[in-house]
């Protein structure tokens, strides 16, 4: 069953701009559901048009609409979608790094009541021991992978029924990359939070995810269980970076990618 639906979205900035052309994609509850697509394919303002934030740049929502648990969302507030159990973890992690971790994280708790908060903490801890460590320390003073676990913390403690997860590799080593991952997933199967993950890695993503969407240009041009993304061809040359017989290609074998485009045959 999906918790959230989006069909035939067109969004538009400044009145003229149009960034999302007819745009659908369906995320199964309790699952984990990747986006995937180059920069400037639409992927982030996908995420703000789910989670009210769109009107903050000057962008609306033209056309087709977002149904969450039966219910229109596409013309709400970020505040009653947040409510409603949406939370987005922005690019770029924008923590509060004048506050501590600890008062970073009761941000993340006010649409919750206060009797959660302490349960809710340690359920934070619990996956991220590193911030029980700091949890006194000033947030600017984190390492950017901290930072990241800070604000995935945050967003768990406004028990989102839906996750937003915009580029949580960004900026980070490989290793820590591994790490973040990793906890995603058991938070996806330990709190059956349903997550749209929005990445560039194509790889780390399609291994924890159960069905992914291929963006260019506002559109989704392929889309398939995660597995099935992983093991095509076009996936595996053109995000990847490896040929059909499983080397690794260069940048100059597969520019020719936006003149051939397979899949939009």
């Amino acid at each position: 069953m999906d918790l959230l639906q989006v069909a035939n979205l067109e969004v538009v900035y400044n009145d003229v701009i149009l960034v999302l052309k007819g745009l659908s994609l369906n995320v199964a509850r309790g699952k984990i559901t990747a986006l995937l697509g180059a920069n400037g394919a639409g992927k982030s303002t996908t995420l703000k048009a789910i989670s009210g934030l769109l009107l903050s740049e000057d962008g609306e929502v033209t056309e087709g609409s977002i149904i969450y648990e039966e219910h229109p969302i596409h013309n709400l507030t970020p505040e009653k979608i947040v409510r409603m159990g949406i939370f987005q973890v922005m690019e770029g992690r924008r923590v509060f790094e004048e506050l501590t971790v600890e008062e970073n994280l009761r941000c993340g708790a006010f649409t919750r009541p206060g009797s959660h908060f302490a349960r809710n903490l340690e359920m934070v801890f619990s996956y991220f021991p590193r911030l029980k460590e700091r949890r006194k320390q000033w947030a600017g003073y984190l390492s950017g992978g901290e930072q990241q676990m800070l604000a995935i913390g945050r967003a768990l403690m406004a028990e989102p029924k839906l996750l937003l997860l915009d580029e949580p590799s960004l900026g980070l080593a490989p290793l820590l990359v591994e790490e973040i991952f990793n906890i995603i997933a058991k938070i996806n199967k330990e709190q059956q939070t349903t997550v749209l993950l929005v990445e560039q890695n194509a790889r780390v993503a399609l291994n924890i995810a159960s069905y992914g969407y291929i963006m260019e240009n506002g559109r989704i041009v392929l889309d398939g269980p995660a597995q099935e993304l992983l093991n095509n061809p076009d996936v595996q040359e053109f995000y990847l970076g490896m040929g059909h017989a499983g080397e690794k290609k260069s940048y100059r074998q597969v520019k020719h990618y936006r003149r051939r485009k397979r899949w939009l045959g």
